[in-house]
């Protein structure tokens, strides 16, 4: 099996890996199919996968090594000055000797090999599943920030139709008191803002310019000067929530700048690379049970799948120590190069000799072999106990998903709800504020609200979409 995989050309094992892996997210392709090539991508360019890649194909050279008899041993001796032997003269002597470890040694040490490198691709597959969520996990974050940001434009937009109503109120309450003069007019702009460089600020770039009536032109009772000084506050007041959501806006362009260059590192490509993010994102859909992801955990997970191979190469390992305590045996031949012996003629004569061998190792220190018994026998529990804490952490994540899973269910529900309400309610203070009718204080109020229940609707959606994605992760 190892060996018709490590026959497979690279990129046709990388599309193995990503179809089984996107058949767990075929509901996230339907919604937007950049995700579904950028998973390809990172598949096909990450480092990390490819590393654990290349360890594994080098794994797989190990098993014919493992099972590959020694070299033989060969010597050859040539005589300085030749000896005389009863057949002869004696010119050269030429050894080969092939020894041959203790039945099963080279099977258990190729077994040994073969789990090794089963486990090293258990390791490049848990790789590659991981830079697979790492993709999802940080496009649903690029998503969410994307969607902070235009909810954040749009209602900066409302904040800028608020502030024009507020400037209506305001000069339609100085107009009603007295055709008074302008002592001053104030711009509440902040400096640097576009409108405050501007020399002319219209209303429909939300650049305000308030008429104040100094103290001495209007009378000290009046009500046109109570109704004056109640909106030039709240003109300051809108001011302020423009300010502050211009900041949180590039504040989220920052953001995006940094998660974006996250996001191409892991596709191993220019940290400048635009990443397409769709406007809209449905929640995902977890094609498994929630009862049964326990079950999948412990028979598909390529960590513990992993670490059971390395198990067991570990048990083909004592077995092969076991067997390198047992002597080898070598076979082999010894051949003598004569000459004839003057002129004398008698049977072999000069006839060359060629002797068969058969040699036996002792081993007689057992020391060593004792040694690297228990030396396995330790590896064999350290692995049973990272089997074990693998496990309970895998089981661990699977409690923090599902909540994660749950809890972001109903905030999706909630939000949503919350959202339209406050929507509804915004609207309709906005359309009496118009006819002075509805407070500014309540009106700002319920656009913040309407304002967060939005971007916790994004945040839910998103820690959905992640949370289906990690309880995905933990399955395999």
């Amino acid at each position: 099996m190892m060996s018709v995989r490590g026959k497979i050309h690279f990129k046709k094992f990388l599309l193995i890996s990503i179809y089984f892996n996107l058949l767990l997210s075929v509901s996230i392709f339907s919604q937007s199919d950049s995700l579904k090539s950028y998973l390809e991508i990172s598949a096909s360019n990450n480092p990390t996968v490819l590393q654990k890649f290349s360890e594994y194909k080098a794994s797989l050279q190990k098993i014919p090594q493992a099972g590959a008899l020694p070299d033989p041993n060969l010597t050859a001796g040539v005589l300085v000055q030749r000896m005389m032997v009863v057949m002869g003269y004696q010119i050269a002597d030429i050894r080969l000797m092939q020894m041959f470890p203790w039945f099963g040694t080279l099977k258990y040490a190729k077994d040994e090999m073969s789990l090794m490198a089963k486990a090293n691709y258990e390791s490049f597959l848990d790789a590659g599943y991981q830079v697979f969520f790492d993709v999802k996990s940080t496009w649903y974050d690029l998503y969410r920030l994307n969607q902070d940001l235009i909810i954040s434009r749009r209602n900066l937009d409302i904040l800028k139709t608020i502030e024009r109503l507020a400037l209506v109120h305001y000069r339609t309450a100085g107009s009603g008191v007295t055709g008074g003069s302008v002592s001053s007019s104030t711009n509440i702009r902040p400096p640097g803002s576009a409108a405050a460089s501007s020399p002319m600020g219209s209303m429909s770039s939300g650049a305000v310019n308030v008429e104040e009536r100094s103290e001495s032109q209007m009378p000290e009772n009046s009500l046109g000067n109570s109704q004056g000084e109640t909106g030039l506050p709240d003109l300051y007041r809108i001011q302020i929530e423009i300010t502050n959501l211009e900041n949180e806006i590039e504040l989220i362009k920052n953001q995006q700048n940094t998660l974006a260059a996250k996001f191409n590192s892991l596709l191993n490509r220019p940290m400048q690379t635009p990443v397409a993010i769709p406007d809209t994102l449905l929640p995902d859909s977890l094609n498994l049970q929630l009862s049964i992801i326990p079950d999948s955990i412990m028979k598909n997970n390529s960590m513990l799948a992993m670490i059971l191979c390395e198990q067991n190469s570990i048990d083909s390992r004592e077995k092969m120590i076991k067997r390198m305590g047992y002597p080898m045996l070598g076979i082999g031949v010894d051949y003598t190069l004569l000459s004839k012996l003057g002129a004398v003629n008698f049977p072999g004569n000069g006839q060359d000799m060629i002797m068969p061998m058969v040699s036996l190792t002792v081993p007689i220190y057992r020391r060593k072999y004792k040694s690297m018994q228990t030396e396995a026998d330790i590896l064999k529990s350290s692995k049973a106990h990272y089997y074990d804490a693998t496990a309970n952490n895998l089981k661990a994540e699977y409690y923090q998903a599902v909540q994660l899973y749950q809890d972001a269910g109903r905030r999706i529900k909630l939000y949503s709800y919350q959202y339209l309400l406050a929507k509804k309610s915004l609207d309709i203070m906005i359309k009496s504020y118009s006819v002075a009718a509805a407070s500014l204080t309540d009106i700002l109020l319920v656009r913040q609200q309407t304002h967060d229940y939005e971007l916790k609707k994004a945040e839910a959606v998103t820690d959905y979409n992640k949370a289906v994605a990690w309880l995905n992760r933990i399955c395999k």
